[in-house]
């Protein structure tokens, strides 16, 4: 079909028709025909089966036979997935003329200042937030089978195309119950074997209250605490659109009016309980100058500098800081710098590091985000030949920079801290434990706070079996995504 723009040139509208609004296979293969045919993204217009129809198209296919070839920079096609749930009617397009940009600019997708680059990388990462609501905020309830077993049901409101996107994470979590998750757009049923979908659903469909929804209120209002209430980041975090969808949201109004008697009364109790202490000199055995209280990151800086600049019984070259986000809801504690994070005096920039970032990307993780540091921050290794070997900290590296990983922790004051593998955990714990027994869970730490525990990405590098190791890499995602879910609800 021709249509015929005033005062210009002529120019064939060809129309691809999409079976769903978060169709990205069936986006990818117009796109990828149009590109070979030569068709400029002003020619080409994307619209969903059901919905409204434009004016203009052509379904007719395209002869792409002996067309250009269509490549990619490596980041374009996780952008493509997360961008295409978006409900902005324009999103298909928008990606469309950025994939014909990309053909002659390699390095379009780097320019984070390009505003069609900036508006889509906005559109992921609201994406992204959605995803990590659905994980957090989804409340099942019991209910009979039409087949008298036992399945739980789940009512959600997601703002984009997320829910097909999204139903592995429930699978891989819940693997061993039924459930079905309705919305308004989609409804998924996993039968502990077989995910399948049927039509959206209205608040009606999904059940009432039932007795686990009162253990759960009675568990979450045991577990509120006063002192850690911040109303607006609570509320910008889990908006009041979702919370007549919690059993533990009804809970919060009368909670919140408490906070303030229950916090003064709870001052009050600890005043009773401890005796006053008469003035005495202090402690023979306590040091006669303490180290100064880490207030402020120069603080931090100046005692790191002033404890360990010299030090050399931990190796490495150089003192390797964490760095990010300061103010981050999610932070992330490895073991120590390797040898390329030695050389750059940053944390996580060799292989673990990449795979850690690939893994995030695919978590819907921003890095920046997240502040990411280790436990031990010098690098221990054997020297052989010209290589330096890693070698894994004992109990005394731990030790040596633990003040270093508190004041760390006390200046981000994170919701939850994340510890990639077995020596992370132990200092954040105070003790060794096995990952498997713990891991995913969240626990309290020592001097207060919660933390998570994972692998260390490196331990995925290791695996020899590729089917052991893709397996083990989606845990390891979903492990990231819990971590965030949980901070954000927090």
């Amino acid at each position: 079909m021709t249509n015929i723009l005033p005062d210009g040139p002529q120019i064939d509208h060809h129309r691809a028709l999409l079976a769903r609004p978060d169709d990205f296979e069936g986006w990818r293969e117009a796109a990828r025909g149009f590109v070979m045919a030569g068709v400029p993204p002003e020619a080409v217009t994307f619209e969903v089966a059901g919905e409204e129809v434009g004016l203009f198209g052509d379904d007719a296919p395209l002869d792409a036979e002996g067309g250009r070839e269509v490549r990619v920079p490596k980041g374009f096609l996780p952008l493509a997935r997360r961008a295409i749930l978006h409900s902005d009617p324009e999103r298909f397009s928008l990606l469309y003329a950025l994939l014909w940009k990309l053909q002659t600019d390699r390095h379009m997708l780097e320019d984070r200042a390009d505003p069609l680059v900036d508006r889509l990388h906005r559109l992921a990462k609201e994406v992204g937030r959605d995803a990590h609501k659905m994980h957090a905020f989804v409340r099942f309830r019991e209910v009979a089978d039409s087949d008298g077993e036992e399945r739980m049901v789940a009512w959600f409101e997601p703002d984009h195309h997320i829910v097909r996107a999204e139903a592995d994470f429930f699978v891989r979590r819940f693997t061993n119950m039924r459930w079905t998750i309705l919305t308004p757009e989609v409804s998924i049923h996993w039968n502990g074997e077989r995910l399948t979908e049927s039509a959206g659903a209205t608040k009606v469909d999904a059940p009432g209250g039932d007795g686990f929804e009162e253990t759960w209120k009675t568990y979450y209002k045991s577990i509120f605490n006063p002192a850690r209430v911040k109303v607006k980041a609570m509320q910008a975090e889990m908006p009041k659109k979702y919370w007549k969808n919690m059993p533990e949201t009804a809970l919060i109004p009368e909670l919140l009016a408490g906070a303030q008697a229950r916090e003064a009364s709870m001052i009050e109790t600890s005043r009773s309980r401890t005796p006053a202490q008469p003035k005495a000199d202090p402690m023979p055995d306590l040091p006669s100058e303490p180290a100064p209280a880490i207030e402020s990151w120069d603080d931090l800086a100046r005692e790191a500098r002033a404890r360990h600049h010299e030090d050399t019984g931990n190796s490495g070259t150089q003192l390797v800081f964490g760095e990010g986000n300061r103010d981050a809801a999610l932070m992330l504690v490895g073991e120590q710098p390797g040898d390329e994070e030695d050389k750059a005096g940053r944390p996580f920039v060799g292989p673990a590091g990449q795979l850690l970032n690939d893994a995030l990307e695919e978590a819907g993780i921003e890095r920046e985000t997240l502040y990411v540091t280790n436990a031990v921050k010098r690098f221990k290794f054997v020297q052989k030949g010209k290589k330096r070997i890693h070698s894994k900290p004992g109990a005394g590296d731990i030790e040596h920079f633990q003040w270093w990983l508190q004041a760390e922790r006390q200046l981000v004051a994170p919701q939850i801290t994340l510890a990639l593998g077995a020596t992370a955990a132990r200092a954040l714990l105070g003790k060794t434990v096995t990952i498997s027994r713990v891991r995913s869970e969240p626990l309290e730490l020592p001097g207060g706070g919660t933390g998570m525990v994972t692998v260390h990405p490196s331990y995925l590098l290791r695996l020899p079996d590729r089917d052991m190791a893709a397996r083990e890499r989606a845990r390891f995602i979903d492990d990231l995504k819990r971590a965030q879910d949980l901070a954000a609800a927090a």
